[in-house]
């Protein structure tokens, strides 16, 4: 993950720079703030600013209680009572900004979550560097036989070859177009003084959805888990899923009861409907249940029996 001499430098300053506040710190998440965490070929997060910590959680909900009952319960536990109710305001008292650093196409699957606040590099106004996400040999894969919005069997040999070659050179072709066309290079220079240029929001159309945007991300503690709990998840694409799964560990050391709490409650656990219920408890008592008399469909029984490591 490439960072820039401007990028270090600024990284290296922000992180000299220290501060006294009568603010909640977290020292954990202070000893990685600023600091690129790499994601993908060039891709990063960075943690920019936050607010808020596993306190800041059991003072909301407290509050909600009312006064007396500031000792029914400790930390750890109110804040498991609340995740697994399922109690998301006192969540939303914690705040973080990420900085971050992804393929087009990766920002478009992600901007679906409207939760946040976003500022996107503007390539309206800025030129974009010439750098574009490639996967790695072990994500080439088919398309899925069973999902259509999933990947199959990973692509070996020529085909693999073939696939990699014709991302690099499009790519590279594309970006070589939009130089010509904008005639200025990554720097501002004029390439050719007797050339006008074109316009750099008409130039970017030639770019293809694997060059890399930035943008600022700015969310609450609740809707940030709901984010990961989807891009997390195993059937996440894998290149939203890296992301998540290091954003997930700022979590970590920024509200550890919290994310022990999410890693139980959402992550690890799983949502029944109530036909789904049924069968489970008819399964408990010991009867045999098929798929044709559950009242599910196919693709849900096999979802439930993948949630409760059954055959079918």
């Amino acid at each position: 993950m490439p960072l820039t001499p401007e990028q270090k430098a600024e990284i290296d300053r922000l992180r000299a720079d220290t501060a006294t506040t009568r603010r909640a710190t977290v020292p954990a998440l202070e000893a990685i703030l600023y600091e690129a965490i790499p994601v993908l070929d060039h891709g990063f997060v960075r943690v920019i600013d936050y607010m808020g910590d596993d306190a800041a959680v059991v003072q909301a909900a407290r509050v909600s209680y009312g006064k007396g009952t500031k000792r029914v319960s400790e930390d750890r536990g109110l804040i498991h009572y609340l995740m697994r109710h399922r109690h998301t305001t006192p969540f939303e008292m914690c705040e973080i900004k990420y900085h971050v650093k992804l393929p087009i196409f990766v920002a478009r699957q992600w901007i679906r979550h409207r939760t946040a606040n976003v500022n996107e590099y503007s390539a309206r106004y800025s030129i974009l560097d010439n750098e574009f996400y490639i996967p790695a040999p072990e994500q080439l894969a088919a398309q899925s036989k069973r999902n259509r919005q999933g990947r199959g069997e990973v692509l070996a040999g020529e085909e693999a070859r073939r696939v990699l070659e014709l991302l690099r050179d499009d790519a590279e072709r594309a970006y070589r177009g939009y130089v010509e066309m904008l005639n200025e290079d990554d720097g501002g220079r004029v390439l050719d003084a007797g050339r006008l240029g074109l316009a750099r929001e008409l130039a970017r159309m030639n770019l293809s959805l694997n060059f890399y945007t930035q943008w600022y991300w700015k969310t609450d503690l609740h809707n940030l888990l709901n984010f990961l709990s989807l891009r997390a998840d195993a059937h996440a694409q894998y290149e939203i899923r890296a992301y998540a799964e290091a954003m997930i560990a700022t979590v970590e050391k920024w509200v550890p009861m919290t994310a022990e709490a999410f890693r139980q409650y959402r992550l690890g656990g799983a949502h029944l409907s109530e036909r789904g219920l049924g069968v489970v408890r008819r399964l408990l008592a010991g009867e045999t249940v098929t798929q044709e008399e559950s009242g599910m469909s196919k693709r849900e029984w096999t979802e439930l029996m993948e949630t409760l490591g059954r055959s079918g």
